[in-house]
């Protein structure tokens, strides 16, 4: 079946026949396009890639949206499917597994972001052999990208730089090409925005090869709206980079942990000590109790931080058999 065909929407028979077409068929570009209430935009999105890459496999994945974004992706000559698990997260997941090609081309359906340099990503992945190319945003419109967010992704890629390692200048593009062996070995675990997080640190860990190459990005068209919460899914993301960081580095996490009990309890307990020596007395019970909690709180920690250092290590390992399993 030409991967260009639209399924049709009522006929479940049809569309199990078409699932299994889909799934015998490896591509060799497929571009993945989650949406959410993009009737405005999606279909532009689509007929922009299918100009810059016409031989490509487009999907729009539909995440639970009340317009007619749906219908209109299908108008428009792209493959539609629904993941009715809210949030991005999910959507990409869902595309990761479904969905056999050579080189992925994952994009926002907002139409921010320049198809044209599409065959520019993807000829750098399969001339220099990365597994992920970042379309980094450069010379964005006020319009398209606002100040709070431009300082947000600032902050938040420096963070992350500080953590895992300085690899990356747009952490939270939503603009990406993967190797087939970088998304078939992605273990997709993020639920909504910050699964660009996500990718971004899981490449990092595990030392793949990754690069930005600059893209335009411009303004949304009319009414169309982002959905991106400024503040709450900010939070979201910077909890996730704290819980990444706890996983991927828990000897630091909790070394931090006992560095800090072990200086409070010093600074308690040292007075308290000083204070038995010079007169053989401990006139401050509760505090030289409290300072010993705290001592042994932070062998606690380091000792928990040694245990899930070694369960990390391992965990690393698996991740990189499950990525060199994947043949290039």
């Amino acid at each position: 079946m030409d991967s260009n065909e639209a399924p049709s929407l009522s006929n479940s028979s049809e569309n199990r026949r078409f699932d299994v077409a889909e799934r015998s068929t490896i591509h060799r570009i497929s571009v993945l396009i989650p949406c959410h209430n993009e009737e405005t935009a999606n279909a532009r999105v689509v007929c922009d890639f299918r100009n810059a890459l016409p031989g490509a496999a487009i999907y729009v994945y539909d995440n639970n949206s009340q317009d007619r974004t749906l219908e209109a992706a299908a108008a428009a000559g792209a493959v539609v499917r629904r993941e009715t698990l809210q949030g991005k997260g999910y959507a990409v997941r869902r595309m990761f597994s479904d969905v056999e090609a050579e080189a992925y081309v994952l994009v926002d359906g907002d139409a921010t972001y320049e198809a044209a340099a599409a065959p520019r990503l993807i000829e750098r992945i399969e001339r220099e052999h990365f597994d992920m190319v970042v379309g980094a945003r450069v010379g964005a419109e006020d319009a398209a990208y606002r100040r709070g967010h431009r300082f947000g992704n600032a902050v938040l890629s420096a963070f992350v730089a500080r953590l895992f390692g300085l690899r990356f200048t747009d952490m939270l593009s939503g603009y990406r090409v993967f190797s087939r062996r970088f998304v078939k070995s992605f273990p997709a675990l993020a639920r909504g925005f910050e699964i660009e997080t996500e990718l971004t640190v899981h490449a990092l860990e595990l030392g793949l090869s990754v690069a930005e190459e600059p893209t335009k990005y411009c303004a949304r068209p009319k009414d169309s709206r982002s959905k991106l919460r400024t503040y709450h899914d900010g939070l979201r993301i910077v909890r996730l980079i704290v819980r990444l960081y706890k996983d991927e580095h828990p000897l630091r996490f909790f070394g931090a942990f006992a560095g800090l009990l072990g200086l409070v309890s010093l600074t308690l307990g040292l007075p308290v000590v000083i204070e038995f020596i010079r007169t053989g007395l401990v006139p401050r019970l509760p505090t030289a109790v409290l300072a010993s909690a705290l001592a042994l709180l932070a062998a606690l920690s380091v000792t928990c931080g040694l245990i899930l250092d070694t369960v990390t290590r391992g965990r690393k390992e698996v991740k990189r058999m499950a990525y060199l399993r994947v043949p290039r």
